[in-house]
Formats: C-alpha cells, sequence, structure tokens
C-alpha cells in the first residue's frame, strides 16, 4: 500500500462538501479509515445522524472522489454514525465558540440582516423576497431566508422547497441544531417545515398560535437553526405590526428595513406604518420597493393597473435630514414572476432579461456591500 496514494484519497474524500453544511468532510471529522489495496480504495465515513437525508449524496461524491484519483480502479465504501460524543464535539464547532440558544446575527456580526416588511398582505413582498435571495446568491453571496410569515408562510414554495403535495421537507437535525433545507442556492427556514398532514387528504397544516408562540418560534429559528457563516439573511415578516414584528424588533435590533408596497394609494399608506415601527425598535430603513408597477404593453404602452406613485410617496413620507429613504425598485406587473412563484422556479433564474428580474436585480445591488472587519467589534477578550 503506497502512502502517497492514501494521502491522495484522503485529500480527495476529505474535500467532499457535507451537502447540508456547506463544509469539507475532513473538517467536519466524518472521515474514518483509508486504504488502498492494489487498486481498490477502502473508505470510511460517519454521518451525523441516523438516517441522515444526504446520505445518498454524500456517499456517491465519496465515491467519485476517491475513484478520481490515479491508479484507483475500485472503491469500497464503510458507512457509519457518529457517536454522541463526536456529535457534541461537532455542535460545539459549528457553533463557533457561541453559548446554546444564543444569537449569532448582532448589531456587530458580519451578517447583513434585512426585515423585509409591508403594510398589508398581497403586496407580493414574500415573492420579492424568494427572488432577492436566488438573485443574492447567484453573485456568490451566501444567503439564509427565515419565513416569519409563520400564519402565512409561503416562501417553500415560492422556491420550490415543497413534493407533489406541497409539503416541504423537515431540516435534519444534529442534537439541538437544524440545519435549514437548500433550494438555489438558498438556505430556508419556516414553521411550514414543521407541519404534517392534520388527517386524510389534506395537505396543509395551519398554525393558530398568539404572542408567545410567535415570539418562541422566531426566536428558535434565530438561535436552533445553524445558517453557518452568512453574508445576508432575509427575513420574511408577516403583514402589519403585529406580534412577529415586534419580537424582531427585540431580537434583532440592528437589523435593516426594506418596505414593499405597491403604486396604490390604499397600500402605500400602509406600508408606512410596518417601517415606523421598525425604526421604534431601533431597526433602520434602508428603502422601499415598489412591487406591481406598470405593465409594458406589446404597443410600447404602460399598463398602471394599480395606479402610479405609491413607491415615491412611501421613500418621501419616510425620509428624514438624517436618514434619507430611497426607492429602490419598481418592479412591473409580471406573468413570468406569478409563474415562477407557481412553479417554485423565481423568475431571475428562468427569464433574467424580463423586466422584473432588471428591476430585481437593482433592488439587489442596494444590498450588496463589502464583508470585512472594518468598524466591527472583535471577540476578543483580555486574557
Amino acid at each position: 500500500m503506497s502512502a502517497d496514494r492514501v494521502d491522495e484519497v484522503s485529500r480527495a474524500v476529505g474535500g467532499v462538501l457535507d451537502p447540508e453544511l456547506r463544509r469539507p468532510l475532513a473538517e467536519l471529522d466524518m472521515l474514518r479509515d483509508i486504504a488502498v489495496d492494489g487498486g481498490v480504495a477502502h473508505v470510511g465515513i460517519a454521518l451525523t445522524i441516523v438516517g441522515c437525508p444526504a446520505a445518498d449524496r454524500i456517499a456517491s461524491d465519496v465515491r467519485a472522489a476517491a475513484a478520481s484519483v490515479t491508479g484507483i480502479d475500485d472503491v469500497e465504501l464503510s458507512v457509519g454514525v457518529m457517536t454522541p460524543a463526536e456529535r457534541a464535539a461537532l455542535t460545539e464547532r459549528l457553533r463557533g465558540g457561541r453559548a446554546a440558544r444564543e444569537i449569532p446575527f448582532d448589531r456587530d456580526g458580519l451578517t447583513r440582516v434585512v426585515a423585509v416588511t409591508s403594510g398589508k398582505g398581497g403586496v407580493g413582498k414574500s415573492s420579492v423576497t424568494a427572488n432577492l435571495a436566488v438573485t443574492l446568491a447567484r453573485r456568490g453571496l451566501a444567503v439564509g431566508v427565515i419565513d416569519a410569515d409563520v400564519h402565512g408562510f409561503s416562501i417553500p414554495a415560492l422556491l420550490g422547497l415543497v413534493d407533489d403535495d406541497g409539503i416541504p421537507p423537515q431540516p435534519t437535525r444534529i442534537d439541538d441544531l437544524m440545519l435549514p433545507p437548500v433550494a438555489h442556492g438558498v438556505k430556508v427556514i419556516s414553521i411550514g417545515m414543521f407541519l404534517r398532514r392534520p388527517s386524510g387528504d389534506a395537505p396543509h397544516g395551519a398554525v393558530a398560535w398568539r404572542g408567545p408562540m410567535l415570539h418562541r418560534t422566531i426566536q428558535q429559528f434565530l438561535t436552533d437553526v445553524h445558517f453557518g457563516d452568512l453574508d445576508v439573511l432575509l427575513i420574511d415578516m408577516p403583514p402589519g405590526t403585529g406580534d412577529v414584528a415586534i419580537s424582531v424588533g427585540q431580537l434583532l435590533p440592528g437589523a435593516d428595513v426594506l418596505v414593499v408596497t405597491t403604486p396604490q394609494v390604499a397600500a402605500s399608506d400602509v406600508a408606512v406604518r410596518s417601517a415606523i415601527v421598525a425604526r421604534q425598535t431601533g431597526q433602520r430603513v434602508v428603502g422601499v420597493v415598489e412591487n406591481m408597477a406598470a405593465l409594458p404593453l406589446p404597443d410600447g404602452s404602460m399598463l398602471s393597473l394599480f395606479g402610479e406613485g405609491g413607491g415615491e410617496a412611501v421613500a418621501a413620507t419616510l425620509s428624514t435630514s438624517d436618514e434619507p429613504v430611497p426607492l429602490l425598485g419598481s418592479i412591473p406587473l409580471s406573468v413570468p414572476l406569478r409563474t415562477g412563484g407557481d412553479t417554485g422556479m423565481p423568475v431571475v433564474l428562468t427569464q433574467p432579461d424580463d423586466p422584473a428580474s432588471v428591476a430585481i436585480e437593482r433592488v439587489a445591488d442596494s444590498l450588496v456591500r463589502p464583508r470585512g472587519l472594518a468598524g466591527k467589534k472583535l471577540p476578543l477578550h483580555p486574557a
């Protein structure tokens, strides 16, 4: 057995990424005994939990990685499971030294947290959130989405994270950590992932919770879900200024707020209220997005189905001399945007040249900022 050949196989297999944790197997201590006998590589790995949903993909990727080494003709793979002690050590590493139940997205963190709000429902806030998330992920950013609209969750469906019955997958659990499912490069968590069929042929569950349960749910999404090292965390807020808006303001006072409205006055007047409540909790309003704006017609004219000027009015009302609030984009009515939401394929992926996609790209431009340590407090303490 050649030691060099064993090292080559170890490096190749160790570089395979866990599809849920998005980190190499070697870094996660998932490698076990590796040997080479002639042209056969004997590879042992340990999965994080019994019944790991990513087991088949990990096994396939490991076999391919080992077989890519020159001189390896066959791969014999042995798959085990981590011991409780190994799993506990892994969760401790994943937390990065933070205590359990601690929110990693604080004021001085490197992750930009953006709460996407609206004054009323039906303005397309969730569609904007989903398409923005995919747009940012396509640019190479690490992006997560929390579906905080507990009563009216829709993010899993908009991102295609549902089966034929409309049921999203449950997160994988490693002890007290949950690994969010990934769609189009975006890590997603939603209460819909925890609801099973109530009875018979009914495909969906429903949530009928009051304030304390809502607060606890949002808190658990922030503390118990392992998003890893994110560049941007988008929070799809419920409409209005109720319990969840107050909870997010308390738990994430350093978050930025993006207000979504339609052009009509009835929506824009109400949209202002969600921003006012956000400011009362210390959050910063970074901009307004006008959705369902004028629809371009084949003859070149524009159909302003929902009126005009709502986005500009909201931005002007919220702007102060110390904190101007810009209108970041005006997204026109778009059939591909709507159908993309129905099929789980965001329009920015399927039709990037659609006017709605172009407008969403412009909004994404405003959310991208250099990710560095300048001006950040480092978690250092005197010895």
